[in-house]
């Protein structure tokens, strides 16, 4: 949370709330939504480290509010972070963990295992293609996200095919 943070910061002041509406605006419904608690204790520990700056902003008819806004610092940890290539594919993966325990550890069948899985994964699925046909067909940014979600579905279920083919 920290980054994204603080690159929506680098477009301009805003106040927690802008910030949660600005981030469910733009990756839409898919995107697990940010808690605005989450998000000020995120923007407190921003401030505390240097890469942004708060100011009360008196409301006569309201409480005080807070306007954060980027310092040089959080500027370079922003140009840092889109300088950087993301995560390695994912090799600690909680389900292989499990699956290469369940034989050895005599807790669950590999196969009820991948099938569970699989379950899931399509339970998944469908919950994203419902959500897909309901978002707003303007946001670009939040479709690319369901579709990537979707095609690493659509990968991890041919995974499941894989290591049934192995361990059958």
């Amino acid at each position: 949370m920290r980054l994204p943070l603080l690159a929506l910061l680098a477009n301009g002041p805003a106040h927690g709330y802008e910030l949660k509406h600005a981030l469910q605006t733009l990756l839409g419904a898919a995107y697990p939504q940010p808690n605005v608690g989450q998000i000020y204790v995120t923007l407190g520990r921003l401030e505390k480290a240097g890469l942004i700056v708060g100011e009360e902003i008196e409301q006569p008819d309201r409480p005080n509010k807070r306007i954060y806004r980027i310092t040089e610092a959080g500027r370079e940890a922003v140009s840092a972070w889109f300088g950087d290539a993301t995560v390695a594919p994912r090799v600690r993966d909680e389900f292989f963990i499990k699956l290469a325990l369940a034989s050895r550890a005599g807790a669950a069948s590999q196969i009820a295992l991948i099938n569970k899985q699989r379950r899931h994964y399509l339970k998944a699925m469908r919950e994203l293609s419902r959500l897909a046909a309901s978002q707003d067909r303007d946001n670009r940014v939040a479709h690319l996200l369901i579709e990537g979600a979707l095609l690493h579905l659509q990968a991890d279920l041919e995974w499941l095919e894989r290591c049934q083919e192995e361990l059958e």
